[in-house]
């Protein structure tokens, strides 16, 4: 079995994989401070509740967009699971023609877009993933990464306007009935609703148009608000589990190359 793991800057988002069948998910939150014990007690017990031996676990995969982290999650998998893991990051085989001025997209974006070219071939792509950041990205039937844009997240917006704003209190994230609210709390639903699907419907437009010359695109959706805009209308796909997907392929797809190399030097 293969443990997969993204370290996002509020979760750590982890799957495991039987084969391409994924057996379990679970998230653990990111912020502040976590010792390579704490995560590894953490993994082996929810291994556990899933009834996933740590022992059938063969390999670890990670992606990371918080440096801090990477090295804890690393510490913990040597010693928790005896693996040294595979790390998602820049010079690795991805099968997508990248160029040299994105030397910084993140892993997580990388993945996504890994998993996406693998499960819609041949196909124009744009992969928005829904976190703490909106991410965008767009990649052309020929598997060359065209660009793509950053937003604020869903909760992050909420987060900002109740720690800035001394009337304005949580609410719960779901979309509401209508645009035009009676009342405090809807009227600041309908804001981070239908002001982010007209974000989204904005940067789907301009991409197809920027980086597909108007041709057909294929709108892949993943990450943890994706959901709430399923039945929008703007997406052809909504995939929960891209990321960890991609996380998984970018292992397979790199130990497969490092055996041809082995073989070709002999």
């Amino acid at each position: 079995m293969i443990l997969t793991i993204d370290i996002g800057n509020t979760q750590i988002f982890a799957g495991v994989f039987d084969g391409d069948e994924i057996k379990a998910r679970f998230r653990k939150t990111s912020t502040g401070s976590i010792t390579s014990d704490e995560l590894g007690i953490f993994l082996t017990a929810i291994l556990r509740e899933h009834e996933i031996s740590p022992k059938e676990i063969k390999d670890i995969s990670i992606s990371s967009v918080v440096p801090s982290l990477l090295r804890t999650v690393q510490n913990c998998c040597a010693k928790y699971f005896g693996i040294k893991p595979f790390v998602v990051e820049i010079g690795i085989k991805t099968g997508i023609k990248i160029p040299a001025s994105y030397d910084k997209l993140g892993a997580d974006r990388v993945a996504d877009c890994m998993a996406a070219v693998k499960r819609f071939p041949g196909q124009n792509l744009i992969v928005v993933d829904f976190g703490t950041a909106n991410t965008f990205d767009a990649i052309s039937k020929n598997k060359e990464y065209k660009g793509g844009a950053i937003t604020v997240g869903v909760g992050t917006s909420l987060k900002a306007l109740t720690q800035n704003t001394a009337l304005l209190s949580n609410v719960e994230i779901v979309k509401p009935r209508k645009a035009a609210g009676c009342t405090t709390e809807h009227q600041l639903q309908s804001g981070l609703y239908y002001g982010h699907l007209g974000i989204i419907k904005e940067y789907i437009f301009r991409l197809r148009k920027e980086c597909f010359n108007d041709e057909e695109a294929v709108v892949v959706a993943t990450g943890g608000f994706a959901r709430m805009f399923e039945k929008s209308g703007v997406f052809d796909s909504y995939e929960p589990d891209l990321l960890l997907e991609g996380i998984k392929y970018a292992l397979e797809m790199n130990k497969e190359e490092n055996k041809r190399k082995k073989k070709t030097s002999k």
